[in-house]
């Protein structure tokens, strides 16, 4: 069965976005050249800049993927969790867990601040991030769970937070101490927000 334009044009997205991703992840995004995403992905030069303009533009299309997948996990958990608190705790330890990965940890945290910046990292974060420790927060504070306190600013402390610690996490030459450390940090931190009365 012959495949359609957008069929073909998909396959080459999502070849290009794989072989990136493996060699961003394993070498870094300045140890790696557009050449060799393409002949890893099987595809013309030509295709790359058709569908992303340049390598940086592939970079950027690589960490978006990351960050989605990392969003599903984190929303899987929070979902399933039985009241916002406890899905917010167990949230971040999958994601602090996610900070341990080589392909996050290089492409995500050490090489997304400064390919992309770090205004546009901060972004990317925050589109994927906020709006979910912000829904978990204000229902947190709905159930009666956590002191009364505004919600937005909050959210935005927490996530800034957080991606300090995943940098942290990231740049550590002893990455599981630091992420157990961070853990233990956040999880009094979430303790000081319980509603005692």
């Amino acid at each position: 069965m012959r495949r359609t334009q957008q069929e073909r044009s998909d396959a080459t997205r999502a070849a290009l976005i794989k072989a990136a991703r493996d060699l961003f992840g394993a070498r870094g995004y300045h140890d790696v050249p557009a050449e060799e995403i393409t002949r890893t992905a099987g595809v013309t030069r030509g295709a790359l800049y058709h569908h992303f303009g340049d390598k940086q533009g592939l970079f950027q299309a690589v960490v978006e993927v990351l960050e989605r997948e990392l969003t599903a996990e984190v929303s899987e958990v929070l979902d399933g969790a039985p009241n916002p608190l406890s899905g917010l705790s167990s949230a971040l330890g999958v994601f602090l867990d996610a900070c341990l990965r080589p392909d996050v940890r290089r492409i995500s945290l050490t090489d997304a601040p400064a390919v992309l910046g770090w205004d546009a990292w901060r972004d990317l974060e925050a589109e994927y991030g906020l709006g979910l420790v912000a829904e978990h927060l204000a229902a947190a504070r709905e159930a009666g769970l956590i002191v009364d306190t505004p919600v937005d600013a909050l959210a935005q402390l927490v996530l800034a937070a957080v991606m300090e610690a995943a940098r942290m996490i990231a740049n550590a030459d002893d990455p599981d101490r630091v992420r157990a450390d961070v853990q233990q940090v956040f999880l009094g931190w979430l303790g000081g927000l319980l509603r005692t009365s």
